[in-house]
């Protein structure tokens, strides 16, 4: 009963934060809040959550890279592949090893593996967190393609090395060519069982659908054990379970776009995964906050036993690593930047190269934020001997406090930075949008006249179903003529449809309310309601849209 009434806690508080944020006359960042609520939960109990490491990674970080896989661009993330690779893999590997030293030297207490293994759980970003901070700034849409698909990288790489270091403080040694060919079991191994294990139950998924029908609760259900699968598959069989998540979620974007799942099937599923990734991300918060007070009493007597007797030195240390961490990405998306220069310049091609305030944004924009704090949950609570892991609540208090502070200097500095700021044209995709709208509306025309010449075969009313094809087919017609037009009439089509689009709604509106009304008075039965309000939320769905 006091594990239900723990979870029942930090959803209320995840609600919260939300409406908090709303509320808010300024841009807070969602996490920022939701790690003070879980402070004030944690102050008001009196008691704090035992987290199980093993269990917390397996709950939280399989559905969440499966998303941030999902939903990706495709088409953005391989066109600006060689930037989103430096900085997810060349970035996080510098990180590590840059990081992991200096943390060493700064903090001698803490063995070198276990501050590599710090280094790399707080190299991957978290582009959610950007969004949530610059909610009232817009950001560049290419920008923030390139940080998801660092994030989606980053994730992969800086969690797999976190494993190896995790794995040497262990086993305490740590060979170069056996971690080399370790990796490459763990990368490819993962990635294939995430490939295949996909692959193979959306076939199987499809055939039962196509022999059976579809039932939309078993097929979003299906989605959502998915990842959890690739994971657990992967991990028994010795490959990276993250990768394994990473990979499947991909590979469900190229199968949905078989278009097998009905309709009713996918506007359901998008709705629970949104609701499934506002509410992971935000637990993760939370209980980021409501450990915070137990994380930085362990965290303190670490320092002490280092010789400093003032925990002031712990807001030093995540000042420095903090402060070390943005010296490190500016440099390196500076010299990223340098190096894609060149290597235009050498193609012969033209390169406008970007306002500072756009290096510094990219720079900032690397704020930590839920994958950290899982990774950093899920050290191991004591070695094989079962001596205590060394330096663990240090290590976590530090992965906390640069969370913090990653999300306080973004807060505070990317608004500034992205207003009104100068941004090489981006091409867009109104030609594209209009080509496939075409191709659509002549699809559909086709099956009209298709289906209405079956229908009306050998019956005396063929009549009523030529004016009912026309009808309908008119109104594809100017979808088209409105798609195919140019210039001044181009405009006035579009200030055509802008006001038939507000009628439309207001129309649905109306609608609504009227069922409600109806259902109100009794006049209505509750199912037959329910259908005819789902119907013309769909409507304003799409004319919201």
């Amino acid at each position: 009963m006091e594990s239900i009434s723990i979870a029942l806690i930090l959803l209320v508080a995840v609600v919260a934060s939300s409406i908090v944020v709303r509320l808010s006359p300024v841009a807070l960042p969602i996490p920022l809040v939701q790690i003070a609520l879980g402070a004030a939960l944690a102050g008001l109990t009196g008691s704090g959550v035992m987290l199980e490491p093993d269990i917390f990674f397996l709950l939280f970080l399989p559905p969440l890279l499966f998303l941030d896989g999902w939903r990706i661009p495709k088409e953005r993330l391989f066109k600006d592949r060689t930037t989103i690779l430096e900085l997810a893999l060349g970035l996080v590997i510098v990180t590590v090893l840059g990081m992991g030293l200096f943390i060493h030297w700064l903090i001698p207490a803490m063995p070198l593996t276990v501050a590599f293994a710090l280094a790399a759980i707080i190299s991957p970003t978290d582009p959610i967190a950007v969004s949530a901070i610059a909610a009232k700034v817009p950001v560049p849409s290419r920008l923030m393609h390139i940080l998801e698909g660092e994030s989606l990288l980053n994730d992969a790489s800086g969690l797999v090395c976190m494993r190896f270091a995790v794995a040497a403080t262990l086993s305490g040694s740590f060979s170069l060519s056996s971690a080399f060919g370790a990796f490459l079991w763990l990368a490819l191994g993962g990635i294939v069982v995430g490939v295949v294990l996909t692959w193979t139950v959306t076939q199987a998924k499809d055939y039962v659908s196509h022999k059976l029908g579809e039932e939309s609760g078993s097929q979003i259900l299906i989605s959502l054990l998915i990842p959890f699968g690739a994971y657990l598959v992967a991990e028994h069989l010795g490959c990276s379970g993250i990768l394994a998540a990473v990979a499947a979620g991909v590979t469900m974007s190229y199968a949905e776009q078989r278009g097998r799942a009905t309709p009713l099937t996918r506007v359901r599923r998008t709705a629970v995964w949104d609701m499934l990734q506002f509410t992971l991300n935000g637990v993760i918060f939370v209980l980021l906050g409501e450990q915070l007070p137990r994380i930085v009493s362990g965290a303190a007597q670490v320092v002490r036993e280092t010789g400093h007797d003032e925990t002031v030195w712990l807001i030093a240390y995540v000042g420095a690593i903090s402060l070390g961490l943005a010296v490190l990405r500016l440099t390196w998306v500076w010299v990223s930047l340098r190096f894609t220069m060149f290597r235009v310049s050498i193609a012969g091609k033209n390169f406008r190269r970007p306002h500072w305030k756009l290096i510094i944004a990219i720079s900032l924009a690397g704020v930590r934020g839920a994958i950290t704090l899982a990774g950093i949950l899920t050290l191991p609570l004591a070695l094989d001997d079962g001596t205590p892991f060394p330096a663990r609540d240090l290590a976590i208090f530090l992965a906390v406090g640069v969370i913090i502070v990653s999300l306080i200097a973004a807060s505070i500095g990317l608004p500034p930075l992205l207003r009104n700021l100068e941004l090489p044209p981006e091409p867009g995709h109104q030609q594209q949008e209009d080509e496939a709208r075409i191709a659509a509306a002549q699809a559909a025309i086709r099956a009209i006249e298709n289906v209405q010449h079956e229908l009306a075969e050998g019956r005396p009313d063929v009549d009523l179903y030529a004016q009912a094809g026309a009808r309908l087919m008119d109104i594809y017609r100017q979808r088209i003529e409105g798609r195919s037009k140019s210039g001044q009439e181009a405009d006035q089509l579009k200030a055509i449809q802008a006001i038939d689009r507000q009628l439309r709604l207001a129309a649905v509106r109306a609608e609504r309310d009227a069922l409600f009304r109806l259902s109100r008075q009794g006049r209505l039965p509750d199912d037959l309601a329910r259908r005819l309000v789902r119907e013309v939320d769909l409507a304003e769905t799409r004319w919201s849209a």
